[in-house]
Order: structure tokens, then sequence, then C-alpha cells
């Protein structure tokens, strides 16, 4: 057993972090005005080669912005996977508008092209797109759909920055695109999101929205109902520190990730997502464990528990709660999303973590998976 309690995530702060947000308290500008805020998002933006990008508190802020600015309100209808984060739906419904839960694909675990297309109604509006873990979506098919029935686009890319489809950056798809910066996240401000677009006047949309409805030219004349969904200068200044290591923060990744697939790969039990030749992420290392019901699932993870090493199961599908169980929002039995929640968990990945805790922790999971399946 590990004498030192291993963590699901932990955040690395192995750059300019501390020097920019010492400057940000130094200057004055700690709140939602100063030049972090400014290059955070022109380097983010310069990132993804997209004409603009718009830093939010966070990425539930970031969906909710996005889903605001596009018009999207009481009557639509707004695809979204039943496996994802419930924040993806949740958006949709501070809108007054009404998710549609879609099943995802059993390999990917995301929402793919054929769940899409039996999910739209006369009343669609919008699809979401999340990619799940860090595993990009089929984004062209899904582009082609949009295209084909006149949907707006929007990327829940949370838990993918820097996943690429076919050389190509997610996020860089859909008509808006959104990003989280949650502490567990690939890259971190503590809180924090970003909406990306080609768009100028979805853009404007966003920024005005941001910032209270307030019009751009005439200070404290308000046009809109808006939101004070604006980025500090201080969590800005952690971002552009962040975003300057995210080659190597995504390279350590890479490396946990392969690691764990090699101590995992004598257990035929264990199955890892298909990335479909894509450059797929590693947000968290997140594994199925074949065959199992919720209740041995738990007792695995408990076993780890017992063994010091955080874990934690897969989102359950949004149909399962309290507030999405009437029919309208999931018609079909999603029969693939109830199965990747049913038997996956989520093993310790952060920058940092050594081999030794990496071995450590794969052959706890072997042995627990082993001695409740016995």
């Amino acid at each position: 057993m590990s004498e030192k309690r291993i963590p699901i995530a932990n955040p690395s702060f192995l750059g300019n972090e501390r020097k920019y947000v010492l400057d940000a308290l130094e200057s004055g500008w700690i709140s939602s005005i100063g030049p972090y805020i400014d290059r955070f998002e022109h380097d983010f933006a310069a990132y993804h080669g997209v004409k603009h990008a718009i830093a939010t508190h966070n990425g539930t802020i970031a969906l909710h912005l996005a889903l605001s600015a596009a018009g999207i309100g009481k009557g639509d209808e707004v695809i979204v996977p039943d496996l994802t984060f419930i924040a993806t739906s949740n958006a949709v419904r501070y809108c007054n508008a009404h998710p549609l839960l879609a099943d995802v694909d059993a390999d990917d675990w995301n929402m793919g092209p054929e769940q899409i297309r039996q999910a739209i109604k006369p009343s669609t509006k919008a699809i979401i797109p999340v990619h799940l873990y860090g595993n990009p979506a089929k984004m062209n098919e899904i582009m082609q759909i949009a295209r084909e029935h006149n949907l707006l686009v929007i990327e829940d890319c949370a838990e993918a920055i820097g996943a690429m489809v076919e050389g190509r950056k997610v996020g860089t798809f859909g008509h808006i695109s959104c990003f989280s910066f949650f502490g567990n996240k690939i890259m971190t401000t503590g809180e924090g999101g970003m909406c990306i677009t080609n768009d100028d006047e979805l853009a404007e949309k966003m920024r005005i929205l941001r910032d209270h409805g307030m019009n751009r030219k005439k200070k404290y004349w308000y046009d809109h109902l808006g939101f004070n969904y604006r980025m500090t200068n201080m969590q800005a200044a952690v971002g552009v520190a962040q975003l300057e290591q995210l080659d190597s923060l995504l390279a350590s990744r890479d490396a946990i990730q392969q690691r764990y697939k090699e101590k995992l790969s004598s257990c035929k039990q264990i199955v890892f997502q298909q990335t479909h030749q894509n450059r797929s992420v590693n947000w968290l290392v997140t594994v199925r464990l074949k065959g199992l019901d919720f209740e041995s699932r738990d007792a695995v993870m408990n076993e780890l528990n017992r063994n010091n090493i955080d874990s934690r199961p897969v989102f359950y599908p949004i149909h399962f709660m309290p507030m999405y169980q009437d029919p309208a929002y999931c018609s079909g039995e999603n029969k693939n999303s109830i199965a990747i929640a049913r038997e996956g968990i989520t093993l310790p990945t952060w920058v940092g973590l050594d081999n030794a805790k990496i071995d450590h922790v794969a052959a706890c999971l072997i042995n627990a998976l082993e001695k409740i399946t016995l």
C-alpha cells in the first residue's frame, strides 16, 4: 500500500504563473480589466488559428454565453450527448431551451453522426458535440449534418484542448467552441473558461453579454440583459503562463496514458476509448471494466481507496438525474451511455505523476478487479 495518497488530479505550475500573478497584483489590475486578459485572449485565439477568443469566469458560463449570443431560447431544441458532464445540458436549460439527450458510440464514447441524425426534430436549432475525456468527436461528419439542416454547432472542448481531427484542432469546427480551465483540466486558471469563434457578429455579442449587456461605446448604457461573466486579470495571468507550457503539458499526459496502457494491457477486461486515428489528448485516464455493474464498479473503486488511491466514476448519463427523467429529454434507451457509465472509472492523471505511482495504481486496479470478479 502506498503511504501517501495518490490524488485523482493535481494542478501543475512549472512556468511563469507566479511571476505573472505577482505582476498583476503589483499593477493593481486584479479584476476584469487588465493586460493579461487581452494577452490571454490573443494568445489563445492564435493557438487555435481563429479570429476571436472571449475569456469567461468558467467553462459552464462559456457554454451559456455561447448559446445566449447565438439566440438559443424558448421553444428551441439542442442535441446534447447523454454521457457528459451535466453543465453541457444545464447550459441549454439556462436559456429556457430544451436539451435532447442522444446516445454515444460504444467505441469512442462520443455522440456520433448516427445518433445526431436520429435526434433531429423540426424544432432542433443546435448541436453540442463533446470531446469526452479528450477524445475528439467525428467533427467533419457532424458539421456536414449541421449544414444539411441549418443547425448551429457549439463544440464543448472543456476536456480536449490540443486534440485534433485530421490535423485540425478541435474548437475550430463549430460556429462557437467552449473551453474550461477548472483546476483539474489540462491547463488551468483555477476557475475559467473561453469561447472562440471566427464569426465577428457572434464574438461582439458575446463580449457585450459577458459585460452586463453594456454598450461597447457608451459607458453604463445597457442595450441587452447581460451577465457578469468576465475573467479576472489574475486568472488570465495564470492562463498565459499555462498556455506557454501547453505542448509540454500535453506530452507529459501522453506519457502517463501510455504507461497506464502498457501496465494494464495484460488485463483484457480493461478497455480504453478508441481514437479513430485522431490526435486525442489525455485529460484523465479513463477505462471501462467490461462486464461490471454499478455496484461492482463501486466495489473496485473502494478497493483502490483502501490502497490510498483516488478514483472516480465516469459521468452518469444525464437522463438518470431527477430533473432530466422526463421522457421528453431522452426518448431512447441510450444503452451505450449507460454501459460506459456502469463500467467506467477514471484513474489518477496529473503532470508529475511518476512511473512508480502509475505502476502501483495499475497493479492495484488489476488486483481489485480480480478480487471483485472472483
